[in-house]
C-alpha cells in the first residue's frame, strides 16, 4: 500500500504529522483531525477575503512601524496570492469547526507564514507576524462582512439586474396584450401583460435597494481592530482604520471600521438582516417561478397562456413532454435559501457575551445564499423569461369567456342583478353580453362599451 509522506511539525500542544507538501502547519492539521464532520470547506470567496485582510493587516502594521518592510512585503505578497484564488487546496478545514473560526484563521496564518518565509528567506511566524494586531475574534467577522459585501455587489446585484431587464423586455414586446386576471386561482378582472409584469419588476427593484442598503451597512461595520473582546488589546488605536482604508483602495468600495467593535464581535445582526432579505428575495423568486409554471401549464389541459423555451426532454417515458425546469430549479433554490436563513437566525442568537460562536456557519450560509440566488436569478431571466412568449389567441379566447367582466356593470345594474347574469351565463354556457342584453334594459352598444376589456384595465376616471 502506498504511504502518504509526512513531516513532523510542532505547536504549543506538541508534535504532529502533516503531509510533506502541505503549506499549513500543526494547528491546521489538528483542526482537520478534530472536525471530519461534513467534508464542506469554507467558501472560496471567504478564503480570498481572508487573504486580502491579512495583506491589509501587514500593510497597516508596517505603516505603524510594527513590522519591518521585508517582513510586511513578504506577507502581503503571500496573502494577495490567496486573495487572488491561489492555494485554495491548502484550506481544507470543515465549516463545522470552532465557532470563532479560529481554525481557519490559523490555517491562513500558517499558509501565509510558510509562503512569506520562502519569499523573504527569513523565518516569519504565523502568530507573531502574520496575525500581529489581530485576533480570530475580529478577523473572522470582518471577513464575513468583506466577502459577502463583495459577493453581493459582484454577483447578486448584477444578476438581479439581468432578471429585471428580461422582465422589462417582454413587457415592451407584448405588454399591450390583455389577459384574464386571477385571484384565488380563479378568474378575475382583466389586466394587461405589462401590468402583470410590472409587479415582478417592482419586487426585484425593491429587493435590489434593500440588499444594497444592508451590504453598505456591512461595509461600514468592520470588527477589525477589536481583537479578542472588542477592547483592541495588542492593536494600535489606528490599526482598524488603516486596514479599512487598504480594503477600500483595493476593492474600490468604501469600508470602515465599526464605531463599536464590541458589537462587531458579539453580534451578527447585520448578517441576520441580510439573510432575512435573501429570504424575502427567495420568496419573490418562488412566486415569479410558480406564476411561470402555472401560465406555462398544459399545453392542452392547463392554462397554456405562455410558452417557455424547450431546453430539455421532460420525461423518461412520455415522448415530447417538456417541463418548466428552470422555474422548478429556482423554486428549490428559494427553499434552500429559506432554510439557510432559519439556520443563520439561530446562529445570530449565539452571541454569548463578547463573541458569536457560530461564525463559520454564518459565512457558509450567507455565501451559499448569495451564490445560488445570483445564479438562479440570472438563469430565470436569461433562459426562461427572456425567451417566453404570451399566446395571444389563448389570452383572447379566455378573456372572451370570462363572466367576471360583469363587475364593470355593478354601478349600473347592481350586484344582485350582476350575480344573476353570471349564474345564467355559466349555466347556459353563452356569451356574457348576450345574457346581459336579455336581462337588462341596456343596448348592445352600451354593453360593448362598458364591457370593453381594454377600458377595464384602466383606472376609473
Amino acid at each position: 500500500m502506498k504511504q502518504n509522506k509526512t513531516r513532523t511539525v510542532t505547536d504549543s500542544m506538541g508534535e504532529i504529522e502533516i503531509p510533506v507538501d502541505a503549506l499549513y502547519g500543526a494547528q491546521t492539521q489538528r483542526a482537520i483531525q478534530n472536525f471530519p464532520l461534513s467534508g464542506i470547506p469554507m467558501p472560496k470567496e471567504f478564503i480570498q477575503a481572508l487573504g486580502l485582510i491579512k495583506s491589509a493587516c501587514a500593510h497597516a502594521n508596517h505603516k505603524l512601524g510594527l513590522l519591518d518592510e521585508s517582513t510586511a512585503q513578504a506577507i502581503e505578497k503571500a496573502a494577495l496570492e490567496i486573495a487572488l484564488g491561489q492555494h485554495y487546496e491548502q484550506f481544507p478545514i470543515d465549516v463545522f469547526q470552532t465557532g470563532s473560526g479560529t481554525s481557519t484563521n490559523m490555517n491562513a496564518n500558517e499558509v501565509i507564514a510558510n509562503l512569506a518565509s520562502s519569499y523573504s528567506g527569513q523565518k516569519i511566524h504565523p502568530n507573531d507576524h502574520v496575525n500581529k494586531s489581530q485576533s480570530s475574534n475580529d478577523v473572522i467577522p470582518t471577513c464575513i462582512h468583506l466577502s459577502i459585501a463583495l459577493s453581493v455587489h459582484n454577483k447578486l446585484l448584477p444578476a438581479l439586474e439581468i432578471l429585471r431587464q428580461s422582465i422589462d423586455s417582454i413587457a415592451a414586446k407584448q405588454g399591450e396584450l390583455i389577459k384574464t386576471g386571477r385571484t384565488h386561482l380563479m378568474d378575475a378582472m382583466p389586466i394587461t401583460v405589462a401590468q402583470e409584469l410590472s409587479a415582478w419588476t417592482s419586487q426585484i427593484n425593491a429587493h435590489k435597494q434593500r440588499i444594497t442598503n444592508i451590504a453598505e451597512e456591512m461595509q461600514s461595520n468592520l470588527a477589525i481592530g477589536g481583537t479578542a473582546v472588542g477592547t483592541g488589546i495588542n492593536a494600535h488605536p489606528d490599526f482598524g482604520k488603516l486596514v479599512a482604508n487598504y480594503l477600500s483602495e483595493f476593492t474600490s468600495r468604501q469600508f470602515q471600521q465599526a464605531e463599536n467593535t464590541f458589537r462587531g464581535l458579539n453580534s451578527q445582526d447585520t448578517a441576520v438582516s441580510l439573510s432575512g432579505e435573501f429570504k424575502s428575495l427567495a420568496t419573490s423568486l418562488m412566486k415569479i417561478s410558480n406564476d411561470l409554471r402555472w401560465m406555462n401549464s398544459g399545453p392542452y389541459a392547463g392554462l397554456g397562456e405562455i410558452q417557455l423555451a424547450a431546453i430539455q426532454p421532460g420525461s423518461s417515458i412520455m415522448p415530447g413532454k417538456v417541463n418548466p425546469v428552470i422555474p422548478e430549479a429556482v423554486c428549490m433554490i428559494a427553499a434552500q435559501v429559506i432554510g439557510n436563513d432559519a439556520a443563520l437566525t439561530i446562529a445570530g442568537q449565539s452571541g454569548n457575551f463578547q463573541l458569536n460562536v457560530m461564525l463559520p456557519l454564518v459565512a457558509h450560509n450567507l455565501q451559499q445564499s448569495v451564490d445560488i440566488l445570483a445564479s438562479g436569478s440570472k438563469e430565470l431571466g436569461q433562459t426562461s423569461i427572456a425567451n417566453m412568449h404570451y399566446k395571444q389567441e389563448k389570452l383572447a379566447q379566455t378573456l372572451a369567456q370570462n363572466p367576471i367582466l360583469i363587475t364593470a356593470l355593478n354601478s349600473v345594474i347592481g350586484y344582485e342583478k350582476g350575480a344573476a347574469i353570471v349564474k345564467r351565463t355559466n349555466a347556459e354556457q353563452r356569451p356574457l353580453i348576450d345574457v346581459a342584453l336579455e336581462m337588462t334594459d341596456l343596448d348592445r352598444e352600451t354593453l360593448e362599451r362598458l364591457l370593453d376589456p381594454t377600458q377595464l384595465t384602466k383606472p376609473t376616471e
